[in-house]
Order: structure tokens, then sequence, then C-alpha cells
């Protein structure tokens, strides 16, 4: 899989190696080997929703929540939700944004895990998480990605809030 994972120089800035995965999934069968293998983890783990972060993250969870019979709930960017939200601003590598849920979203549901398709300084992951906080009774039973770049550090960052991680590859 690792080698149909495009890599984009200075893009969205200067510096940064994008890891661009719609080469991947333009594959139906690789496409399908990565939904298998980021739901294999989970199923056993009795999710109630899988939260994704906007937007590529997406792509996946729905497929994840489909294959889990459990609730998607999005996570997206300000000004996308048309419901009242909960929100926190987070930093990225390259910027500073926020992330919102709707205030009701996870009504009835406790088990929650969290899908993107990239780990790399976790702070989206840790926004996520931070946003969940304004919930009560809410258990995380994981996190998956299709990348790691472990040398940024986020997993480390998961670890230490107590989040179990699935990477299906590392850069």
């Amino acid at each position: 899989m690792k080698e149909f994972v495009r890599t984009i120089s200075d893009y969205p800035i200067k510096g940064v190696q994008f890891r661009d995965i719609t080469t991947l999934l333009q594959e139906p069968k690789l496409f399908k080997k990565v939904i298998d293998e980021m739901t294999e983890p989970w199923i056993n783990e009795s999710a109630d929703a899988v939260l994704s972060i906007e937007s590529r993250g997406f792509i996946m969870a729905g497929a994840i929540a489909y294959k889990l019979n459990a609730a998607f709930v999005p996570l997206r960017k300000p000004n996308k939700l048309p419901y009242n939200t909960h929100s926190v601003s987070f930093e990225l590598e390259y910027g500073k944004t926020e992330m919102h849920i709707h205030t009701d979203a996870l009504d009835g549901l406790k088990r929650l895990l969290i899908i993107d398709d990239l780990l790399a300084t976790g702070g989206t992951a840790l926004a996520a998480l931070d946003l969940i906080e304004k919930f009560s009774e809410k258990e995380i039973v994981g996190s998956g990605f299709i990348i790691n770049l472990p040398q940024l550090k986020g997993e480390e960052l998961l670890k230490e809030r107590g989040i179990k991680s699935h990477f299906l590859m590392e850069f």
C-alpha cells in the first residue's frame, strides 16, 4: 500500500512533505483493504460511534462506522455545521483553526472511535479528544489512521492521554 501514497514536497507550505492518500483510494482493491484493516482492530470494542476529522478522515470513517454498525459523527471546521456546536481551537503544523461538533451529536453514544487519514503532531487528534471532553461519560475505545509520522510524536501524545492507536503504515 505504501507505494500508492504520493508525496508532495512543500505543500501546503515550504518544508512540509504532504502524504496524499487519494492515489491509494483510487485503487478499489486497496481502498477495500484500507477499510478492512482499519476496521479489524475495533470489531470487538463495541464502539457506538465513529468520529472523524474533516475532511480526508470522512472517507474512511463512514465505511468503518457501517462495518461496525456504529453511528458516524463528523468533527468539522468552523461554519460547516448548521446546528449549535461545541468547539475547540488548536494549532496545526502550519496555522491555527477550530474544530466543531453538534451539541447533541453524542446523545445516547458512549464508546467512541476516532478515525483520520494521518497522524503527525497529534494536533487534530488531541483537539478531537478535547472536544469530546465537553460531553460527560464518554469513553474513547481508540484511534485509527492510515499513516503515522512517528518522528512528529503524535502517537506519543495520544499514548500519554491513554488512547490506543492503530496505523496501516508509517513514513
